[in-house]
């Protein structure tokens, strides 16, 4: 590998690395690293691969060997400085006699926090905090969610026609979105913990909600059914062996319909309720707390719209994945993608920071996380480890 021409590019080569982890190391963070010397030539690199495995500070400095005496480390996490699944990367960076670390952001996470850095410059290595630090919180922001507010990450994802439906007045949908932009939702799938629907949807349309082909992951179905009435010969409970289903129901939903769906190895949560127009429904709260207690990183909520609304006047979404295809359908009384309440007025500014636009066979792929400028997301305590 030819010799680096800046600092920003090493670090670019190390958030890189750090992405080809996603999906494999949950719930820890993506992490990369690249080991380099005084004339920005390529020693070694490294990214945490799987949950569990090596972290890439350790996989770098294997790499470089005896050459990475003196070098610089370029980080995109603070290394650790705790005992976890594997020892402390402080301990080994100190061992191999780096002389110099520059690390993209500090980690959130309550036994590292600072620490990591602290250990290093008490060793005599010259730390440096914050090169492209935006771009590796942006990374990290699944890990850094849970870590900060024991809650998941909340991808939101709908396919709408130029005229902002998803659905006909009929309540048809298939399909609005091409093939591309469907094969886009299975890889999105294939890297979830879980995808969540609303009954509605699953009484019209009976999903599969699987990665088509399967992903990195196995994400847990969870269907947002108030009075349990998911079918006993849905498709869901058909391969709950393949995938697992849960059933968000509030307290007090028909004994026998519960029974049924535990008989069929369906897990049901009883939750508490929160108020919806005419009815109530499982509280989104809730569910997300009891996904976090779970250490479960990112889920993916896929509609109906009334879901889709809910989580968004609750301000949950972190995230969105809109599919716009050029079609039109018309009529008032057609389904729009965000029902509920809604905003009384567009927001002054983009909801989207920096979003990423793709072009898939005519579809319109637009994607990114959404701006928090007000309403953060509840604190419902802090409980995990890495």
């Amino acid at each position: 590998m030819p010799a680096f021409a800046n600092a920003e590019d090493v670090m670019r080569r190390a958030l890189e690395l750090a992405n080809r982890g996603i999906g494999l190391v949950e719930p820890n963070p993506p992490v990369g690293a690249v080991l380099i010397d005084d004339g920005l030539n390529f020693l070694g690199e490294g990214w945490h691969e799987r949950f569990g495995g090596p972290h890439a500070e350790v996989v770098a400095i294997s790499q470089a060997g005896a050459a990475a005496r003196g070098s610089t480390l370029y980080v995109t996490l603070e290394p650790c400085c705790h005992q976890g699944k594997t020892p402390p990367c402080t301990d080994a960076i100190i061992a191999a006699g780096v002389k110099k670390c520059t690390v993209a952001m500090q980690d959130p996470f309550p036994q590292v926090a600072g620490g990591g850095i602290e250990r290093l410059r008490a060793a005599g290595i010259e730390v440096e905090v914050g090169l492209l630090g935006a771009e590796a919180r942006r990374l990290a922001a699944p890990f850094c969610k849970l870590v900060e507010t024991a809650l998941p990450y909340v991808h939101a994802k709908w396919a709408i026609t130029l005229d902002g439906r998803i659905a006909s007045r009929t309540g048809a949908s298939k399909w609005i979105s091409n093939r591309a932009s469907r094969d886009i939702v299975h890889r999105l799938r294939g890297r979830m913990d879980a995808v969540i629907v609303g009954i509605g949807t699953v009484l019209a349309d009976d999903p599969l909600l699987t990665a088509r082909p399967a992903g990195l992951r196995v994400a847990a179905r969870v269907v947002f059914d108030s009075q349990a009435r998911l079918r006993s010969d849905s498709q869901l409970v058909r391969t709950v062996d393949q995938a697992p289903v849960i059933v968000a129901a509030v307290v007090g939903a028909p004994a026998e319909r519960i029974e049924r769906l535990r008989a069929s190895r369906v897990e049901v949560f009883e939750c508490s309720a929160a108020p919806a127009p005419g009815a109530l429904r499982p509280d989104p709260v809730a569910l997300l707390a009891e996904l976090g207690r779970r250490r479960m990183t990112n889920v993916l909520v896929e509609g109906g719209g009334e879901l889709l609304g809910t989580f968004f006047d609750r301000h949950l979404v972190d995230e969105v994945h809109v599919f716009v295809a050029p079609k039109l359908l018309g009529g008032q009384s057609a389904k729009s993608a965000l029902a509920g309440t809604g905003r009384e007025a567009p927001s002054e500014l983009p909801d989207i920071e920096r979003p990423e636009i793709e072009l898939l066979d005519g579809d319109v792929y637009i994607h990114g996380p959404l701006a928090r400028r007000s309403s953060p997301q509840p604190q419902v305590g802090k409980r995990h480890e890495k």
